[in-house]
């Protein structure tokens, strides 16, 4: 790296440092605030509240670094432009393309942290949260109403999530025939893995169907023998947003090799990886604002354009996530076109500077 990239890659990543400093404190604050209405209920305490909102800290930055990204470079290089360091270098005879250069590189080093958020950190930090929070709110209850759909042979389940390693909810279990036929239906009130693949149903009754009736028992207990992991139950429990790249992967796989409808963990798994690559075009967006009709603007104005650009592609993200599965349309498609169209509008805007 040259003193000139030094000096652009400081300028970006100084002023994103301090854009993600105000960013997540306020989100410290609204999240804080929004957990308040469960401050109260079992041992959970305003300052469980604040751990909890601290040890998801982590996942808030993965999600907000792009935007940080992009107002920070806006700020960083448009400061450089309004003291006329940009102004210096072009008129020295470097080209726009060789400033955008530059900026990749701080891009590049933003990249990887969001790499180690999206990756290491957030995912088992939220978990952890998640647990803390049940086990202090309702204490070996069930929490958040969530469960999951899950199939071994020619067995369907259906799980809801406890607090508690190994521990959880009511079990539905559909016992279907080669010709998936439904040969029975049983419920367990409590779910517990028994280790090496074995699960143990406390609580269970069933009813199996034959041609001639339906035959009710309620021995209390059963044992399955299923090639289910508790860690991958409780994977498929969690929100496909919150869970790394590799979590998602083996979740894709496992529904694929089971017949089931992979397409909410196929959007998760390239939303993950288009929006960690939208950082080095947002880091690049800005060049030819400053350059242009940003040169001589204040910090405000910039602040706007950033703040509306960052918006614009954090929205258009959750605006077509649900098209997933209620329209019906491609997941990998859908995940790329937040990123596709920062990377037309970025390359477009230097082109014409060029």
């Amino acid at each position: 790296m040259t003193i000139i990239d030094r000096y652009i890659v400081r300028a970006i990543l100084g002023t994103t440092a301090l854009v993600m400093a105000v960013l997540l404190a306020l989100t410290i604050a609204l999240f804080f605030i929004e957990e308040q209405h469960d401050v109260g209920q079992g041992n959970y305490t305003a300052a469980s509240a604040l751990v909890f909102v601290l040890m998801n800290l982590p996942q808030r930055a993965w999600e907000l670094l792009p935007i940080g990204a992009l107002i920070g470079a806006l700020l960083g290089l448009g400061s450089l432009a309004r003291g006329s360091e940009l102004t210096v270098l072009r008129s020295s005879g470097m080209a726009v393309t060789r400033i955008a250069g530059s900026a990749l590189i701080a891009g590049l080093i933003l990249l990887a942290v969001e790499v180690i958020l999206g990756e290491l950190l957030a995912p088992q930090l939220a978990e952890a949260a998640k647990h803390l929070k049940a086990a202090e709110r309702f204490a070996d209850v069930s929490f958040g109403g969530g469960g999951a759909w899950v199939r071994d042979g020619n067995l369907m389940l259906n799980v809801e999530q406890r607090a508690g390693s190994g521990q959880f909810g009511s079990m539905l279990v559909f016992e279907l025939s080669p010709r998936h036929e439904l040969n029975a239906i049983g419920r367990a009130a409590r779910t517990a893995s028994g280790g090496q693949s074995r699960w143990l149903l406390s609580g269970y009754a069933e009813s199996r169907f034959t041609p001639e009736r339906v035959l009710a028992s309620s021995d209390g207990q059963r044992t399955l023998d299923l090639a289910l992991s508790a860690g991958f139950l409780a994977l498929a429990m969690s929100d496909p947003q919150q869970l790394h790249a590799r979590a998602l992967w083996s979740l894709i796989q496992y529904d694929r090799t089971n017949a089931l409808d992979p397409r909410p963990y196929l959007f998760a798994f390239w939303s993950r990886i288009a929006r960690t690559l939208a950082i080095a075009f947002a880091v690049m967006l800005p060049i030819p604002f400053v350059l242009g009709a940003l040169r001589s603007a204040g910090t405000g104005a910039r602040m706007a354009v950033g703040m509306l650009l960052g918006l614009g592609f954090f929205m258009l993200q959750r605006l077509i996530e649900p098209g997933t599965v209620v329209f019906d349309l491609n997941p990998v498609m859908l995940a790329w076109i937040p990123t596709a169209l920062l990377a037309v509008l970025t390359l477009g805007l230097l082109a014409r500077v060029r």
